[in-house]
């Protein structure tokens, strides 16, 4: 039976940013925000996450970007984005204007990028940098960086220098040791991580008789990698103490239940926009509807305790 008297708080603070709720919309699935205007209500979100920007303007890739599998998205798109002046100029003062907490995805090719990156970002008025260290759709940095922990250190401590922001590092589920770089990157100055970042894979045309991406390999995601990513998340949160933001095949409420049960503070929600613009907003109303059920609280009260030993 539900309790009408139980009053649900869904906000989450992270490295000292407040969210209204845990649902955040996931970069590169969201443009700039005002691209979904009038298709869900955009200022109930809790964030949104910009595009991957880079120091200079990107075209991203050539050739085909996007291919459907069975539940599931393989994209490669190449960071295509206007540079993080123009960014700062163009974009972000509208994107202010709706009223989630903004979040800058920052990425690069070296760490002299990332950091310089950084530095604009700093004097700007975002509120949070998600430093992107996996990305497995470009040829040079993204994932090569996130794969290492000394790799991933490497560009998390001088943007860590070069920024006051708070810093949530996203996380590559395509590292051979990911509590490794974790733990790498919170030491290295990270104040929360997300993850997962799509997964590499890759698509062939039978038609062709040639793979269908001119880089070869692209990055999966959708409901395919759910299972996957949720079990990362699981693992993480055994392993560390800072906040997790989770994100990998979420559809529907059930699935960021699922994530923040698991250990997640806050969810992104991606490919499933695509399909359903409204997602964000169902899923925010799935998580009430829940809380509201059984008597939780608040978000924290979700989380699934474990026996942690002595």
């Amino acid at each position: 039976m539900s309790d009408s008297n139980t009053t649900v708080d869904l906000s989450v603070t992270i490295a000292g940013i407040t969210f209204k709720n845990p649902v955040i919309a996931a970069s590169g699935t969201f443009g700039y925000g005002r691209e979904y205007s009038g298709l869900l209500d955009i200022g109930s979100l809790g964030g949104i996450c910009t595009k991957g920007l880079t120091l200079g303007p990107r075209s991203g890739n050539r050739g085909i970007r996007l291919w459907e599998t069975p539940s599931g998205l393989i994209n490669s798109i190449g960071l295509e984005n206007p540079g993080i002046a123009a960014f700062i100029e163009k974009e972000l003062p509208a994107l202010r204007s709706l009223g989630p907490v903004v979040i800058a995805n920052l990425s690069g090719s070296t760490v002299e990028e990332y950091e310089e990156g950084a530095r604009l970002l700093d004097s700007s008025s975002i509120d949070m940098i998600e430093l992107n260290i996996s990305c497995p759709n470009v040829k040079s940095g993204g994932m090569a960086f996130g794969l290492d922990p000394e790799a991933a250190a490497s560009v998390t401590a001088p943007v860590r220098r070069a920024s006051s922001k708070p810093l949530v590092v996203k996380l590559s589920p395509n590292a051979p040791d990911l509590i490794a770089v974790a733990r790498a990157c919170i030491k290295a100055g990270a104040d929360a991580l997300s993850l997962v970042n799509t997964f590499k894979a890759m698509a062939i045309d039978i038609h062709k008789r040639r793979p269908v991406f001119d880089n070869i390999t692209a990055g999966l995601s959708g409901p395919a990698i759910k299972p996957i990513a949720l079990r990362m998340v699981w693992e993480l949160a055994e392993a560390v103490k800072v906040p997790i933001i989770g994100m990998g095949g979420i559809a529907g409420a059930e699935d960021a239940l699922e994530f923040l049960m698991a250990g997640a503070s806050a969810i992104e929600t991606g490919s499933a926009t695509f399909a359903r613009p409204g997602t964000m907003n169902t899923i925010t109303s799935g998580i009430y509807d829940y809380m509201k059920k059984y008597k939780f609280r608040a978000l924290d009260e979700l989380r699934i305790e474990r026996n942690r030993g002595s």
